[in-house]
């Protein structure tokens, strides 16, 4: 039998420190209702009901008066930590509050506290094929509009081939400690990252891009939210 310790499983870690300004609520958006629920809870039970995710760290502002005090969805941990102004500085917060049975070469994910339709296939497809890869691998799809560069007049420059272009979702899948010193030294170069990928990206890596489902929507905006709720009122209705 072998002495080595448990590994402590697949946790995931929630940045939800922003105050989403765009969405234009006096409640940040991570706690407007939605069928009953705030949109945080929605995104948690997403991630937490999946059986290879152990737990979650959920980042907050530091002045969070909304939190419900969760302990435990689906029957799994749900921790909490004080994050930053920055996203990257909410993540490094994360990592170090996760618990210490997470290696330092463990695979972490991230994921946004406002996607919430997150599909428990694309979870699996992204952790399967992440893990096999020496970086790691983040959810994204394809571009299909047609993309127009603007002028400063607001006229229409010329046409971006779309070829080769994704759209970043959420999660990413990386190693604990190579993401925490990706995370450092963009921050200490003065960048500010907007996902994951982007601080590993500046280390010379290449992250694998496993394709998602288009719904795996960002809550932005208020019609974003009336979307959302769409979704989960027509699984309602198609269940038997």
């Amino acid at each position: 039998m072998s002495s080595e310790p448990a590994r402590a499983g697949l946790w995931t870690i929630v940045p939800a420190a922003g105050r989403g300004a765009r969405f234009g609520s006096d409640l940040p958006k991570q706690y407007v209702d939605v069928a009953g629920a705030p949109l945080l809870a929605h995104t948690l039970r997403a991630l937490l009901s999946h059986p290879g995710v152990a737990g979650a760290v959920v980042v907050l502002a530091a002045d969070d008066v909304h939190f419900p005090g969760w302990q435990d969805i689906a029957g799994k941990p749900v921790l909490r930590c004080e994050g930053g102004d920055a996203r990257a500085d909410s993540v490094l917060a994360g990592l170090a509050a996760l618990p210490d049975a997470v290696r330092p070469d463990d695979f972490v994910l991230v994921h946004d506290a406002a996607r919430p339709n997150l599909a428990a296939s694309d979870l699996s497809a992204l952790v399967e094929r992440g893990r096999d890869d020496p970086v790691g691998a983040i959810l994204a799809a394809p571009v299909r509009d047609t993309l127009k560069r603007a002028g400063d007049d607001g006229g229409i420059d010329g046409t971006e081939p779309r070829e080769r272009l994704w759209r970043a979702l959420t999660p990413q899948l990386f190693r604990r400690l190579q993401l925490a010193r990706a995370l450092e030294a963009a921050r200490d170069a003065g960048i500010a990252v907007t996902d994951e990928a982007m601080a590993m990206e500046r280390q010379g890596m290449r992250p694998l891009l496993v394709e998602g489902r288009e719904d795996n929507l960002k809550i932005t905006t208020p019609a974003d939210l009336r979307y959302f709720d769409y979704l989960l009122r027509s699984r309602t209705l198609d269940m038997p």
